[in-house]
């Protein structure tokens, strides 16, 4: 619909007039970025260039914090970005042990705490037991096939905690 679209880009306008007058932010909407990939993309460099290590050697974590940690946040992380503005379709969040879970009766979709973005070097990574939750641009999945053989509308799998019994 033609309204959430223009209140959409209302929102990304004052995102961006805050992001010139006050500097970058603290934590960012990701929603808001029409390349996400860039911003990733961004975020890797960053990261690669401070500790002076080949982009392709850089492999991100998530973290998922608490809502009350999220809302705590005034400085940009040291390493890496807070993320905002995800959704999770199919389940919920379980907030007081960062977890994925069953979601509530008849919640289609929930919206995720604030995400920590972490760049590390990839022998650095420490697997977990975890989910490899795709993040899309939009709620539709689909979009073309590119050369990479994910959708145009896929972004980046982000690994969310498990609960030790789920598999």
């Amino acid at each position: 619909p033609l309204g959430a679209w223009v209140n959409d880009l209302m929102a990304r306008f004052e995102m961006f007039d805050q992001w010139i007058a006050g500097g970058s932010p603290a934590v960012y909407w990701i929603s808001g970025f029409y390349f996400t990939q860039a911003f990733l993309t961004g975020t890797r460099q960053n990261f690669a260039r401070k500790y002076t290590i080949p982009i392709d050697m850089v492999k991100f974590d998530f973290k998922v914090l608490s809502r009350a940690e999220g809302d705590a946040i005034e400085n940009k992380a040291e390493d890496g970005a807070y993320i905002n503005g995800l959704f999770m379709v199919g389940a919920g969040w379980d907030d007081s042990d960062q977890t994925v879970r069953e979601s509530n009766p008849k919640e289609l979709d929930i919206v995720m705490p604030v995400i920590q973005i972490v760049p590390m070097e990839s022998k650095n990574f420490k697997s977990r037991h975890s989910y490899m939750c795709p993040v899309y641009k939009t709620s539709k999945r689909q979009g073309m096939l590119s050369t990479t053989g994910h959708s145009t509308n896929f972004v980046v799998m982000c690994i969310v905690n498990c609960k030790p019994e789920d598999s």
